[in-house]
């Protein structure tokens, strides 16, 4: 399958993470580790308490389209599962069972997601929640040791992106405020998403590189 059990130049890009002037390198960064990780697909993607957002990643545009045409953002296991962790998971651990989430499941995979993910929540200031996804399609013992071996790398590159895109874009912060509910946070977001759903797919590349995305739901290997 090719996957590699370690990122050599790891230094490397943390350096270039860490150097970036511009949000755009973040996406040529994103698509080399998936590259080098050979895996389908790998995301970042913020959400701030006052809806601003930002992505970049692998993602096919039309999924990325779709996910946000359907407000699939409401019922997604991996967004809403995510929301209420601080630890990395594994999509398997998430809750399928719902008739909404096994249709998203299914429309996802005739979308090119893959069968296997693993995501990484992460908090900023201010309410700021951000995900970090890796995805493939592959069987579970060959996903088991993929994450075993390159947890710790996955976990370090989600943080430094996320402190990349704080650093880079300073503006999306807001001013301290009156912490928001869960669900003020996903209807501000939605309503932000709904302007970008034409203005993400835009950012892709050639080789159907995919981007902008929010971390979406699997194969079947995602139900427990």
């Amino acid at each position: 399958m090719g996957f590699l059990e370690r990122v050599p130049q790891l230094d490397d890009v943390i350096g270039r993470l860490e150097g970036a002037e511009q949000l755009d390198e973040l996406q040529s960064i994103i698509e080399w580790l998936c590259d080098h990780y050979a895996v389908d697909d790998m995301v970042y993607h913020w959400v701030s308490s006052n809806g601003t957002q930002y992505g970049c990643g692998t993602y096919d545009p039309k999924w990325v389209t779709r996910y946000l045409e359907k407000g699939y953002l409401r019922i997604d296991p991996v967004v809403i599962g995510c929301y209420q962790r601080f630890h990395p998971v594994d999509w398997k651990r998430l809750d399928w069972s719902g008739k909404a989430a096994r249709a998203f499941m299914q429309d996802a995979i005739e979308h090119g997601v893959g069968n296997q993910g693993y995501s990484i929540p992460i908090r900023g200031p201010n309410g700021q929640f951000a995900l970090f996804t890796v995805s493939h399609t592959c069987d579970d013992e060959q996903w088991r040791n993929f994450t075993e071996l390159n947890r710790r790398d996955l976990i370090l590159f989600a943080h430094y992106f996320n402190q990349t895109a704080l650093r880079l874009e300073p503006g999306r912060k807001p001013e301290p405020t009156q912490p928001l509910s869960p669900r003020e946070v996903e209807t501000m977001t939605l309503l932000q998403l709904d302007t970008a759903a034409h203005r993400w797919p835009k950012r892709c590349r050639s080789r159907n590189i995919r981007c902008g995305s929010i971390s979406k739901a699997p194969g079947s290997s995602w139900g427990p």
